[in-house]
């Protein structure tokens, strides 16, 4: 199993950096592997993704919410096997840290190779760096979902 822990601090209220994140359908703004997300319902999602010019689809269901604090989920069915966790800590009343942790089964040659050399983490924190600048910007703060899940 492969894991990746990165963290960022983005330059708005916590409130602001967790709505922004179950926004799901605006992840391809600003995460460099996804093509698309659907909405199925609170708690299950559709991706299409795009990894080292493989596309992939697979369903992801939340298996834990709480505003302001985290989002946690895992993959369902599909070629993906992961799962996630994002947590948002206050450090001000104007500043947030997300912490983005995934844990997933590397699949075939190109893959493992990639996590061995630490492509993964780079990308992860350049996805980062893109929801940062996302959420940062007033225009791109629009709304979320604040219910509980788990």
């Amino acid at each position: 199993m492969t894991q990746v822990i990165e963290t960022i601090d983005v330059d708005v209220p916590v409130s602001v950096a967790y709505n922004q994140w179950t926004q799901f359908e605006s992840f391809p703004h600003f995460l460099n592997f996804v093509e698309s997300v659907t909405q199925i319902d609170d708690t299950h999602t559709h991706w299409k993704v795009k990894i080292a010019g493989a596309e992939r689809e697979f369903d992801a269901e939340i298996t834990e919410q709480n505003p302001d604090e985290r989002v946690a989920w895992n993959s369902i069915g599909g070629e993906e096997n992961h799962a996630g966790v994002v947590t948002f800590h206050k450090l001000s009343d104007a500043t947030t840290r997300v912490t983005v942790q995934l844990d997933w089964a590397a699949e075939g040659a190109l893959e493992k190779l990639g996590a061995a050399f630490g492509v993964d983490d780079r990308a992860i924190k350049k996805d980062l760096a893109s929801f940062k600048d996302f959420v940062e910007d007033p225009a791109n703060q629009n709304g979320g979902w604040r219910g509980h899940v788990g």
